[in-house]
């Protein structure tokens, strides 16, 4: 029997793969199959202390037992900075390599009842640390990407009375001035909106597993966050 493994990133380019497998043992968990990878990919070692894990699309602990036909993901920080209420319906949550549009966002979530539509871009700038970037490659586990933003989404909807919520990334490589991140939020009332999307921001950022790497005149890297303890319910 044997579980799945995929790799994002920085580890793919560590392990010289974007997936493998593992053979199960009898109550094998993910700490365990990280382990045995860590013998055949030793650099994975060295990146421990930062992972998060996911078993079929869902994040999870250590401890959490891998069953045969699984699929574990071996999930580095993210590349940001750093009873439910009435949800925000069907939403529009998507990973794309296709150029994004706002209006199509805003024409989503926008509702009679609505006085307010926020919206935010994320557009690839020309300069980090100093450097000139010449462009941002992005990568993604869109399964699991799609369903931590609709995660989050549902979050926001307890916290603020919005009528819906949309969200876009893209993936690939970007050229300087390009939108790599749209989100869209309505609500009755300017500030609940306002308030809304900065939370789904910087919320994204932590949680959504996309990775982004800048790429510049002398070399490039991989953009990682700092690893978060409180994941989606």
């Amino acid at each position: 029997m044997k579980a799945k493994v995929r790799f994002f990133a920085r580890l793919a380019e560590v392990a010289g793969t974007r997936e493998t497998e593992v053979e199960l043992g009898e109550g094998l968990s993910v700490g365990d199959a990280f382990r045995l990878l860590c013998q055949r990919f030793p650099e994975l070692a060295n990146h421990a202390d930062s992972l998060m894990y996911a078993v079929n699309a869902e994040y999870v602990p250590p401890d959490h037992p891998l069953q045969a036909g699984d699929e574990l993901a071996l999930i580095p920080p993210v590349s940001g900075g750093s009873h439910a209420g009435p949800g925000p319906g069907e939403g529009l949550f998507e990973v794309t390599a296709e150029p994004l549009d706002p209006q199509r966002l805003v024409d989503h979530v926008r509702k009679d009842e609505s006085g307010a539509v926020a919206v935010f871009l994320g557009v690839v700038r020309n300069n980090n640390l100093g450097r000139r970037v010449l462009y941002l490659e992005y990568d993604a586990y869109p399964e699991m990407a799609t369903r931590v933003m609709r995660q989050i989404a549902a979050e926001a909807t307890e916290r603020w009375p919005l009528s819906d919520v949309a969200m876009q990334h893209r993936t690939g490589r970007l050229e300087i001035g390009e939108t790599s991140l749209l989100i869209a939020v309505s609500s009755p009332h300017r500030r609940e909106a306002f308030e809304a999307c900065h939370h789904l921001v910087d919320r994204f950022k932590e949680v959504v597993p996309i990775w982004k790497k800048e790429v510049w005149e002398d070399g490039e890297v991989w953009i990682e966050g700092e690893p978060v303890s409180k994941l989606p319910e």
